[in-house]
């Protein structure tokens, strides 16, 4: 047991960098732009498995001798518990007094009906001693409860390798997976449609179901006033989805409320800008149009973006910049008021040549390559910046083209899974929940009574004779101090006319 707290320690401190460090299976885009802000840093937390800390052989070690260590405690209890739920309860002790919780009185009634009337009321609820003729004559009832205490403790710890075992099929089996989709778009569940996506080790592509979703709407209801102006209370994305061959239905996918396809999940996880724009080249023809995803960067959803035309003639054309939802200038700063979109605006660099997109290099679609590429500048030298708001057309210096930001389309991510060990996991949860019930509220006790013959003192005024003195005397093991209520019941039962 001391293994496996260290190891539990060990396992909660080895979790830490997954909570702090961006994960690849979690959000992928979020990994990316860390990469980009801390290029000195992503070699050794590669080499380290820090972006994807679950999956990582050390901390797969760890879990492992966590659930080695959870069956090495359990088994030999198993056998200890079988043998105790066979055993019969200790014998009478012979000193009852010498107990911290005892009472005794005296009866006129014989040992032998005292014995049986506390055979009656503890054999209700108590474990009795079967009588052996070897013991010699009975003068005592010995009794035992709250056996089930300690199958409650057994029943926790097995229910955490439940647990521990659904989670392990969920990602041996299961996947996860992200993907961007801005309003109109639609989704086909396939390999090709991620953005990233996290496969267990024993996943098989023939485990994605066959279906498709489109986002219809996206609606954000904003708090306007008060200490939590600009705080989301409720997000509410309304798609269309098809199952296959079966006719099209709707679904308002909202946070906490999942779309569950057969054995996929469709979560909402977050949301953000997509600006519309334009980009013609030097001879007019339409180099880029359409919705580029602009990530947010704060909680004024201020969001970062890039633009690329590869096709613009006679140069390549690449834009980098940031788009602000209600815009407005504090102190002279570009900043957005409100994170709703009620005044877009989109303020960026132009950048003209070869964006290396000819070399046959993978490129992320947040990331504009500037290495070789040549940032425009105004007739006063300096960088030339296209600060447009809706509807707005800027000609680009050197007759090069120009830009027209159309229009603003919201853009939702949603998180596809498949958890097989769900279903496992909440057994696991469940037995964890009973088993610490009965460790908690299940109190074992032994209780004892003794009946013996004694002779009246005549001279005290007794007038000589014989009596019986019970001694009543119990054992609390979980220590919760109410065993003087239980005796002083017990003595009123035997007492009872």
């Amino acid at each position: 047991m001391r293994t496996a707290l260290v190891l539990l320690l060990l396992l909660a401190l080895a979790a830490i960098p997954g909570s702090v460090i961006p994960q690849t299976g979690v959000d992928a885009l979020e990994v990316t732009r860390w990469k980009e802000e801390h290029p000195d840093l992503t070699p050794i937390y590669e080499k380290l498995d820090l972006f994807s800390v679950y999956d990582s052989i050390w901390f797969s070690a760890i879990y492992l001798l966590l659930v080695l260590s959870l069956v090495g405690c359990i088994v030999p209890r198993l056998f200890v518990y079988a043998r105790a739920l066979r055993a019969q309860p200790p014998r009478t002790p012979r000193h009852l007094t010498r107990l911290a919780d005892h009472v005794s009185y005296e009866t006129d009634l014989a040992p032998e009906e005292v014995l049986d009337r506390a055979r009656a009321v503890l054999g209700k609820r108590h474990r009795l001693r079967a009588v052996d003729p070897a013991d010699g004559p009975a003068d005592s009832v010995s009794a035992e409860r709250g056996y089930l205490r300690e199958a409650g403790n057994l029943l926790f710890h097995l229910s955490v390798l439940v647990v521990l075992a659904g989670f392990g099929i969920g990602g041996l089996y299961g996947y996860q997976g992200g993907v961007i989709l801005v309003q109109g778009s639609t989704f086909g569940n396939s390999l090709t449609q991620y953005d990233d996506f996290d496969p267990g080790g024993l996943f098989t592509p023939e485990q994605l179901d066959d279906f498709d979703f489109t986002v219809d709407s996206f609606e954000v209801d904003w708090l306007r006033s008060g200490s939590g102006a600009g705080t989301a209370r409720g997000f509410e994305a309304g798609i269309s989805y098809r199952e296959g061959d079966r006719p099209q239905e709707e679904y308002d996918l909202r946070v906490n409320h999942p779309l569950s396809i057969d054995s996929t999940d469709v979560f909402l996880i977050g949301h953000g800008y997509a600006p519309v724009i334009t980009v013609r080249d030097g001879e007019g023809n339409v180099a880029w149009t359409g919705p580029t995803v602009f990530l947010p960067q704060d909680s004024s959803f201020v969001s970062f973006g890039v633009i690329k035309a590869p096709t613009a003639e006679p140069e390549q054309i690449g834009l980098e910049g940031l788009f602000y939802p209600t815009f407005d200038l504090y102190e002279g700063d570009p900043v957005s008021v409100f994170p709703e979109a009620l005044k877009p605006l989109v303020s960026m660099l132009v950048y003209t040549g070869d964006l290396g997109l000819d070399d046959g290099t993978s490129q992320s679609v947040y990331v504009l390559d500037k290495d070789k590429a040549t940032q425009l500048e105004g007739e006063d030298g300096k960088p030339f910046r296209l600060d447009l708001s809706v509807g707005e057309t800027v000609e680009l210096p050197d007759g090069l083209g120009s830009v027209t930001f159309e229009r603003v389309d919201p853009w939702i991510r949603v998180q596809i899974s498949q958890t097989p060990g769900k279903e496992v996991a909440l057994l696991g949860v469940v037995l964890a929940l009973i088993g610490l019930c009965g460790s908690l509220f299940i109190r074992p006790r032994r209780i004892w009574v003794r009946a013996r013959t004694v002779t009246r003192d005549g001279a005290a005024g007794g007038g000589g004779g014989t009596m019986t003195v019970v001694d009543v005397a119990g054992l609390d093991r979980s220590g919760n101090g109410e065993l003087d209520e239980v005796l002083a019941d017990l003595v009123a039962a035997l007492k009872k006319e």
